[in-house]
């Protein structure tokens, strides 16, 4: 299944039935483009695949078809350190070098989607942890993820078929 997200900022697919379903989405606050690097608040264009998915087990009854998810716990982080070997990776905290915290009590990380950008390899400084995650009530910008109400995420994951792709353009 391919997700298309666009610089209107709605991600769209299709049900099996060739139905086109849309949800609003929030992008990086520097649009979508060319990531320059760590901060840039740039939402990568290009075709990333989805990974894995993390959920806060304690805030979401959360189960998918194709998807195994990975609970989040209180000494999650994700490494967004350029000169750290762990950059853009899960860490356990604490942890020495620059890093997201995955447990937050904003419920943004109650579930998040590891999108497939910088992972294969890993190129540090080319940027780190494009997510697609809950959004804020008011679709503020993100940092660079793609965000999406909780019901609208639900809905892309129950959509998943597997071999899932997200589409920035």
């Amino acid at each position: 299944m391919e997700f298309h997200v666009t610089t209107d900022g709605w991600l769209t697919w299709a049900e099996a039935d060739g139905r086109a379903i849309a949800r609003r989405a929030a992008l990086g606050r520097g649009g979508i483009g060319i990531k320059g690097g760590e901060g840039d608040g740039i939402t990568p264009a290009g075709r990333w695949p989805l990974r894995r998915i993390h959920y806060r087990a304690d805030c979401i009854n959360f189960s998918g078809p194709h998807h195994v998810p990975r609970n989040i716990n209180k000494n999650d982080g994700w490494c967004d350190d350029p000169g750290c070997a762990d950059y853009n990776r899960r860490v356990a905290l604490p942890h020495a070098g620059s890093f997201e915290h995955m447990w937050r009590d904003d419920g943004l990380y109650d579930v998040v989607v590891e999108v497939g950008y910088n992972d294969a390899p890993v190129i540090p400084g080319k940027g780190s942890a494009i997510f697609i995650h809950i959004a804020r009530p008011d679709y503020a910008p993100t940092e660079g993820c793609v965000a999406l109400a909780l019901d609208d995420l639900q809905a892309m994951l129950a959509a998943c078929d597997g071999e899932d792709w997200l589409v920035i353009s």
